[in-house]
């Protein structure tokens, strides 16, 4: 440590720090060296003040913790005029997913095709062998044999199905 400056050392940490070897090699290069003398003395005198400051006992200032708790209810009355963004900070990502469920099922009902009544209810498929729709609907002029009866008929039977 004789060759080198101890400067760099002294200014990597406290003297209490260094172990006696050291200390030792320390007080060996100040004794020879002018510039670190001054540096290991600027540390001695620093780590003493430091020591007692330490030492000291401090007190709180006069209703210092009143003031504490004053600033503390502060803040928390401020935090409760924005309850709306707590609230959305807290259930967005329910909110969120909610909306996109009914976006995708809004955008599932108008873009699929409507199907008739007969395939959701097979009890009125069976019950009678024309649907409403396809009696007053059809195109199909062949079908004239189906009588005034049976058109009221099943149209009665599909009114009382889906009651």
């Amino acid at each position: 440590m004789s060759e080198q400056h101890i400067i760099e050392r002294l200014e990597s940490g406290p003297l209490a720090q260094f172990n006696e070897s050291e200390l030792a090699q320390v007080a060996a290069h100040v004794s020879g060296c002018e510039s670190c003398r001054q540096a290991y003395l600027v540390a001695q005198t620093a780590e003493e003040l430091l020591r007692t400051r330490a030492a000291d006992l401090v007190q709180p200032p006069p209703f210092f913790q009143t003031r504490v708790l004053a600033a503390w209810r502060e803040r928390q009355a401020a935090n409760e005029v924005w309850s709306f963004g707590r609230l959305w900070r807290t259930a967005g990502a329910v909110f969120s997913s909610m909306a996109a469920t009914v976006a995708v099922l809004a955008a599932l009902t108008f873009a699929l095709p409507a199907t008739s009544n007969t395939t959701n209810s097979p009890a009125l498929a069976q019950s009678s062998a024309y649907s409403a729709e396809d009696v007053i609907f059809s195109p199909d002029e062949s079908d004239s044999t189906v009588s005034d009866e049976q058109v009221v008929t099943t149209i009665m039977d599909a009114d009382d199905e889906l009651r």
